[in-house]
């Protein structure tokens, strides 16, 4: 797919260069300016056509003369994160941490279906200041809100790995703290060949940026929530963003969102143990969710050292109280929970 802001005159200058929706996340704006300058406006599109459809390096972009390949190389870093390990799972899941030019840790997840779905969990923060109990995330130090650069280069790693076709925000951070870079990525990723359609940005209630969210995107991406627990006293224990923000005015603006997209907004239940599993939990939780606009997917907890996950069982039964009210309910499959990479487990160092 070719963005918009292609053939609209020649890249010579930032503020032209600023029209590249897609590429002015991906490169220092100064340093292509300065290496395109004097080259015709389609050499800007060729780069990143290269760079969306999996290109490793400057290298690979035949079309492009030697000698301005060279330049590239030399001038505009590929990448505004550097790898710096990466893990694999038996259920072929890929982690790989990655490390800002200052030096900050991000970690992104490449999962593997076996229906053929390839689907990344990006990052918008490094660690996240929001400290939900059950997440690693949460107890790890806040550095920053990373850029949209940071952002999709995050998905432009997997993609040169392999094609991906879903991306979900729903690594470190909270994405609506730092929505104006979470939406840059966002509406890059279908030339990356992930549609908005296929894309999801998940909350845990940060209402400022979920009104903002509402009310400005035009694009059809889905919205998901975390709520893990279906009253104010319990989700303020295990989540203290809820004092701030509490239950109710969290579901209306979600409900606002399924009004107004005709989309059912994901909502996220990580099971704990003796905590939120309870069928007085589920009942609660059938009071305030109307079946028509809210999907919920039950989590298994994936362990982080403070809580115990549900058993199988309990899982169960919370499901069919769901059932019964018809309330769409799935199980989410773990991905990746031996190498730390599943629900809540990002934590690096």
């Amino acid at each position: 797919m070719v963005p918009r802001w292609v053939g609209r005159g020649p890249l010579r200058a930032r503020d032209n260069l600023e029209r590249a929706r897609g590429y002015r996340v991906v490169v220092d704006l100064e340093l292509l300016a300065e290496t395109l300058a004097g080259e015709p406006p389609y050499r800007a599109r060729q780069v990143w056509e290269w760079t969306a459809g999996g290109a490793a390096s400057y290298a690979e972009m035949t079309n492009l003369p030697a000698a301005l390949r060279a330049a590239l190389q030399e001038r505009v870093p590929f990448s505004s994160l550097e790898v710096a390990h990466e893990a694999r799972s038996q259920d072929g899941t890929v982690k790989v941490l990655f490390r800002t030019r200052d030096g900050h840790p991000v970690e992104s997840v490449l999962m593997r279906y076996r229906d053929g779905r390839r689907s990344v969990c990006l990052s918008s923060q490094s660690g996240c200041p929001l400290t939900c109990t059950f997440c690693a995330t949460g107890q790890m130090r806040f550095r920053r809100n990373l850029t949209a650069s940071e952002i999709l280069d995050q998905a432009l790693h997997f993609r040169r790995i392999e094609p991906i076709d879903h991306v979900v925000f729903m690594g470190m951070g909270e994405p609506m703290l730092n929505l104006d870079a979470v939406l840059d990525a966002a509406r890059c990723l279908p030339d990356l060949g992930v549609t908005h359609r296929r894309t999801t940005i998940s909350t845990v209630g940060w209402l400022p940026g979920l009104r903002r969210f509402v009310d400005e995107v035009d694009e059809p991406i889905r919205l998901a929530l975390s709520l893990h627990a279906p009253t104010d006293a319990l989700r303020s224990e295990i989540m203290p963003v809820n004092d701030r923000y509490p239950l109710d005015d969290v579901l209306a603006e979600c409900a606002r969102y399924a009004q107004l997209r005709g989309r059912k907004v994901f909502v996220e239940y990580v099971m704990l143990a003796g905590v939120n599993d309870g069928v007085e939990q589920a009942e609660e939780l059938t009071r305030i969710l109307d079946p028509k606009l809210f999907k919920v997917n039950l989590i298994p907890y994936n362990p982080t050292g403070m809580y115990d996950g549900s058993p199988r069982a309990a899982i169960a039964r919370f499901k069919s109280v769901l059932d019964r009210s018809h309330i769409p309910a799935t199980v989410r499959l773990t991905r990746g929970r031996d190498i730390a990479a599943a629900c809540g487990q990002l934590a690096a160092a």
